[in-house]
């Protein structure tokens, strides 16, 4: 068996449509009455655990605010440098690993959004009650709309699953889907890396997506 890399660098483009909503379709038309300006909404708070969509869901507000020609800026784990009255949509994700610095900074960017009505999404492990920052940044946090974002169930991986397979130009078959949520990691990121492989490995030995060929890749990958 050749030696199967699994290449991890090309990832589709996150926007709002290739979003698998699961429970999470109120947050999802909250975010576009927003964008789309229907709604006076400004500040966003989405929290989570690893892999339930909050990066997805903040880099595709990033990018429909692009396709409206606003200016946006994106940073994870810190707080982008931009000069305020340029900054119409702007994104923090990962909340919870700003250092002392960076969170007077991250309140001094939501002053600052709010009075050029810009919009700010921040992201983070918990809810702004739980998090372990400055008190004055927690409650700014919270003064805006707070959503957690669930994570999929089975059918719904399953769903972006295929979803995704019918991006890449392949049918993925049933059993094979089943097989990768039963023994592969449970989040969507991670599966969707291993389909990513599988369509790879399919296309260079000239076979169908199949079970067996699942299997030589989490075999290689140690899974």
């Amino acid at each position: 068996m050749s030696q199967l890399v699994l290449d991890i660098s090309h990832k589709s483009v996150p926007t709002l449509d290739n979003f698998v909503i699961g429970c999470n379709s109120e947050l999802l038309s909250t975010l576009r009455h927003a964008l789309s300006g229907d709604s006076r909404e400004r500040s966003f708070y989405l929290w989570g655990e690893d892999g339930c969509g909050k990066s997805h869901l903040l880099q595709a507000c990033l990018d429909a605010a692009k396709q409206a020609k606003c200016n946006t800026a994106y940073a994870i784990g810190t707080v982008p440098k931009l000069v305020p009255e340029l900054a119409e949509v702007v994104a923090v994700d990962d909340v919870e690993q700003l250092d002392d610095t960076e969170q007077i900074a991250l309140f001094d960017l939501y002053n600052q959004m709010r009075d050029s009505d810009g919009m700010l999404l921040v992201s983070g492990q918990a809810s702004p009650m739980h998090l372990k920052l400055r008190d004055d940044l927690r409650t700014r946090l919270g003064w805006g709309l707070v959503y957690q974002v669930h994570s999929l169930n089975d059918e719904d991986k399953s769903q972006a699953l295929a979803q995704h397979a019918q991006q890449k130009g392949f049918i993925l078959p049933p059993e094979v889907s089943q097989y990768l949520l039963r023994h592969g990691r449970r989040d969507l990121p991670s599966l969707m890396v291993i389909l990513d492989a599988l369509d790879r490995h399919s296309l260079r030995n000239k076979r169908a997506p199949s079970v067996p060929l699942l299997k030589e890749i989490l075999q290689e990958k140690g899974v």
